[in-house]
């Protein structure tokens, strides 16, 4: 298996915070507990204190979901941590980079363990959240490398449900079928999909039987947050969070204008009226509003008292959440993509005011797969990784440019140089005769250079189009590596992936996460 490494920072979207985090972290070091992707620092960092009574607990609340896992016994001896990471529990699997951050988390559990620090990985199945539209729909692909979007519709009534407790009677399992067929292990994959979507699968319970068949031979526990025995162990620190709102909220608009006035930006907008807690009532989780001392949620209001009265019933928001996960599990490190660890940068003043440790933030894997197939053709047509970022129209022309025969190209080129160097000496000498004259030239100069330019682009598309292959190579290496204008792992599921490549991906895959190189790679399979 080949791989090759592209910065960050020549990937589509990625933002100033996350790429100062890791390749210029002294920018970033006060908004961070630790150095990113050097395990020295996460050694230093990695010893966290942790009740003996909750961690009893944690381990009982756990049980029915991880019954047999070996990771539980371990978990359960005074100074094991935990590597955490989590996601979205989408429909078959979510984005592919679920898998990623799973595997990150192994492998820096186990580097941990090997160097004298017990740990386990943890993944954290994000069920309370209840954006349906977020989830209800995965990104496949066929033999052809074209995206494929399968839809499953909300129940009744859903509202405002966590999505997680969602029974789905109607899995988009014929349509998946479909959109794999041909693939060499296809039946391997939809076997896999069918055990997990069984009948009376919830999207929680899919995604997690998914993702524990994918890993298991890892020793990978999972977590869900909507459990009452977590919810319970949970709410001595809702309870806190309520008690000291108005603080917090002003440390976090704080936070929130300092991050935007060095440069960056605040993943999650805070104002006056933000509360940290949703309300989890009647099967639904509530939008609540601060307001003159008071929690509005809808047409009713609630006291600071009447909140902490009902703890257990109170879901964190995306920056709280962090510091109820860190309350739940000893962790040592959180394992997340670019919004997840800026999400950090904002919770941090949360951990400070309320003396809670904040665990190191590490960047998962980043990977772009390809088969051999498009690998041969990016080599013969001379293409670098970043240019299959750039959409499906800059790579054809990247594509036809590189076909011009080279006889051709230099002739084009060396036209282009003799018009640059004549209208350079041109230039000169209407500036020592007449400056106006030189003013009217730049601007007929840019008409010039544009026309012999638009020659050799019309050149390269005529070569293109005569060559039929090479619009087909480019739309393949499209579909597969930046389809529908987004990075790969973040729009298809891992499982046309499993179809097209084996059961034995997963394997490879974790043989190429690498803690310390925090790059984007792209992984011949």
């Amino acid at each position: 298996m080949e791989s090759s490494c592209v910065r960050q920072t020549d990937v589509p979207g990625t933002s100033k915070l996350f790429a100062d985090l890791i390749y210029n972290f002294d920018r970033v070091g006060d908004l961070y507990s630790c150095r990113p992707n050097d395990m020295n620092s996460l050694l230093r960092a990695a010893h966290v204190e942790f009740p003996s009574a909750r961690r009893a607990a944690l381990v009982q609340a756990l049980t029915p979901l991880n019954e047999g896992s070996p990771s539980l016994d371990v978990l359960s001896r005074d100074g094991t941590v935990a590597v955490v990471t989590g996601q979205q529990v989408g429909l078959f699997g979510g984005p592919a980079y679920s898998v990623y951050k799973a595997l990150s988390a192994i492998r820096t559990a186990r580097e941990l363990t090997a160097r004298g620090v017990s740990a386990v990985p943890v993944f954290w199945l994000a069920t309370e959240d209840h954006d349906f539209a977020e989830v209800n729909h995965a990104w496949v692909f066929g033999p052809d490398y074209q995206p494929v979007k399968l839809l499953i519709e909300a129940p009744a009534g859903n509202g405002a449900h966590p999505v997680g407790s969602i029974t789905l009677r109607n899995f988009p399992l014929d349509q998946l079928r479909s959109a794999l067929a041909d693939l060499p292990f296809a039946d391997d994959a939809m076997a896999m999909v069918e055990r997990a979507c069984a009948p009376g699968a919830t999207l929680g319970s899919a995604f997690a039987a998914m993702m524990k068949e994918l890993l298991a031979s890892y020793g990978l526990l999972f977590i869900d947050p909507m459990q009452p025995a977590l919810r319970r162990i949970a709410a001595p620190l809702m309870t806190q969070a309520v008690e000291r709102m108005p603080e917090l909220i002003e440390a976090l608009m704080a936070r929130s204008k300092e991050l935007v006035d060095r440069g960056y930006h605040a993943q999650v907008l805070i104002d006056k009226s933000t509360s940290l807690a949703f309300l989890l009532d009647e099967g639904r989780r509530i939008a609540m509003r601060r307001a003159n001392g008071h929690f509005s949620v809808e047409q009713r209001k609630f006291s600071a008292a009447e909140l902490t009265a009902r703890a257990e019933d109170l879901s964190p928001n995306a920056l709280l959440r962090p510091l109820v996960q860190d309350y739940l599990l000893p962790t040592a490190a959180t394992i997340g993509g670019p919004a997840e660890l800026a999400y950090l940068a904002q919770s941090q003043v949360l951990y400070r005011a309320l003396g809670r440790h904040q665990p190191a933030a590490l960047p998962r894997a980043f990977f772009t797969l390809l088969d051999e197939r498009n690998h041969k053709r990016m080599i013969r047509y001379r293409l670098n990784p970043p240019d299959l970022f750039a959409g499906e129209k800059a790579l054809h022309d990247s594509i036809a440019a590189r076909l011009v025969p080279h006889h051709l190209r230099r002739r084009l080129d060396d036209t282009q140089s003799a018009f640059s160097t004549a209208l350079d000496g041109l230039a000169d000498d209407l500036r020592r005769f007449d400056v106006t004259l030189a003013g009217a030239l730049d601007t007929s100069r840019r008409k010039i250079e544009y026309q012999v330019a638009k020659i050799a682009r019309k050149t390269a598309n005529q070569i293109m189009a005569r060559d039929e292959q090479a619009v087909r190579d480019a739309h393949s290496l499209h579909g597969l590596a930046f389809p529908e204008r987004h990075l790969q792992e973040r729009l298809y599921s891992i499982v046309p992936f499993i179809a097209r490549f084996g059961p034995g991906l997963v394997d490879e895959l974790y043989s190429a996460v690498r803690i310390e190189c925090p790059d984007h790679q792209f992984v011949v399979v």
